[in-house]
């Protein structure tokens, strides 16, 4: 056989293998969440599911309605992207930990505030007890080019102390907010 079929084949397999890999390691991710649901839950979910794709294929909703709800939705993030200045571009969520009173999920969020790029990572605990649920944010880390404003450094290493994304939501809004009238201010003069 001719070296460059045994490679192709060689790197064909090698391909094959990698995604056998990805594929099992989100096998086995779901099969640990779902560990931790009883069969009647599993069951009520199943039967829910039904419901609604039954629901969906007997036309309650027409295409055009649901044209309509995606314009209605598209202007909603319109509008809070410009209120707040947020604009996410990429989230991932992966559960390390859960059990019937306690999960632990990874998060990656990584996006732009006016023109000032971030990334966060953190670990999101929730604890249920009985009827309430209580969630506290762990190992926060934050990402930004800070440049030459020694503040926004200073802002990022207390905010990922505290661990506190309200305060971080908040403070960069605000912040970006400003930094962009001064650049568009320099801009002007320049």
């Amino acid at each position: 056989m001719d070296n460059s079929v045994c490679q192709a084949y060689e790197e064909e397999i090698q391909a094959l293998e990698e995604e056998i890999r990805l594929l099992t390691e989100k096998y086995e991710d779901i099969r640990q969440e779902s560990m931790f649901f009883s069969d009647e839950e599993i069951q009520k979910s199943i039967e829910s599911l039904q419901r609604e794709t039954q629901g969906e294929t007997k036309g309650h909703e027409s295409p055009s309605d649901l044209i309509a709800q995606l314009k209605s939705l598209e202007a909603d993030l319109s509008f809070l992207t410009a209120f707040t200045g947020f604009q996410f571009t990429s989230h991932s969520k992966k559960t390390v930990e859960k059990t019937r009173s306690r999960t632990v999920q990874k998060h990656r969020l990584s996006g732009k505030c006016h023109s000032l790029s971030f990334q966060l990572e953190f670990q999101l605990l929730e604890m249920q007890d009985n009827e309430k649920v209580s969630a506290v944010v762990s190992d926060l880390s934050i990402i930004m080019e800070s440049g030459e404003d020694p503040d926004l450094s200073k802002f990022v290493s207390s905010t990922e102390e505290s661990g506190s994304l309200l305060t971080f939501f908040r403070s960069l809004s605000a912040y970006a907010e400003w930094y962009e009238h001064r650049r568009r201010t320099f801009l002007h003069f320049k």
